[in-house]
């Protein structure tokens, strides 16, 4: 099992106290069935998590979305009838609550896009153990993007790319106007920083870094850190390099 504070993907994540009042209920859609059983056998360990079903293809991982509107939804990237990616934006259709993390073994930065696009809030390769994804589970279910910091960097690149090939970025309307500290925590989430890192780079709370993502998400009328982050590129807020 992961220990507190384990990394995930190069990303420090830290692990709750406790587990909450109610467990975290998790739908597992991979089309391997020894990599299911993998992540059954660790989820069934952990007693903050529930696994409420499972997928063989993104047609059946909508279906059971839709009926069994998970917590937290695992997606391998390549399966049949629906891809991952397809099967994301489907499933923020017919449950928007429901956090996804992509599980794959590309890192490309066309997938990448593509997956925060269709609405993933974390990204993991299956190169990690099976055992950190519990904690990845935890992270993204408290609202933080799951995004190693080497990941984060490729998708950087592919959103400033995709921006200069847009005719379209230099005519949008005036972006809603951020402080100098929310624009601080948006350049450090930007590049893969967990809330306990960016704390700890800026010299405050983590609560606080919580509440500067939270009006940063209101302000630009979002709904996830990592859309805030390609929203921040298109619009100039941030400098990439």
């Amino acid at each position: 099992m992961s220990d507190p504070g384990s990394e995930v993907g190069g990303a420090e994540i830290p692990r709750q106290s406790g587990p909450p009042n109610e467990p975290i209920r998790v739908l597992i859609a991979d089309d391997h069935v020894l990599f299911r059983r993998g992540l059954e056998m660790v989820l069934s360990q952990e007693s903050d998590f529930a696994l409420v079903g499972e997928a063989a293809d993104g047609e059946e991982a909508v279906r059971k979305a839709a009926d069994l509107l998970p917590d937290v939804v695992l997606l391998d990237v390549r399966m049949p009838k629906l891809s991952g990616i397809e099967a994301a934006a489907a499933i923020k259709e017919v449950a928007p609550v429901a956090k996804i993390i992509m599980l794959t073994i590309s890192d490309e930065e066309s997938d990448l896009y593509e997956a925060v696009k269709a609405g993933a809030t974390g990204y993991l390769l299956k190169e990690i153990s099976i055992e950190e994804v519990a904690t990845g589970i935890r992270a993204v279910h408290e609202g933080q993007s799951l995004i190693s910091p080497a990941m984060a960097s490729k998708l950087l690149n592919e959103f400033a790319s995709l921006i200069k090939k847009d005719p379209r970025s230099s005519n949008r309307v005036p972006a809603p106007r951020l402080t100098e500290r929310e624009l601080d925590v948006l350049r450090l989430v930007a590049r893969g920083r967990n809330n306990r890192e960016i704390a700890r780079e800026l010299f405050i709370s983590e609560n606080t870094v919580k509440n500067h993502v939270r009006n940063i998400l209101e302000k630009l009328q979002l709904h996830s850190r990592m859309e805030a982050v390609f929203y921040a590129v298109r619009e100039k807020l941030l400098d990439i390099t």
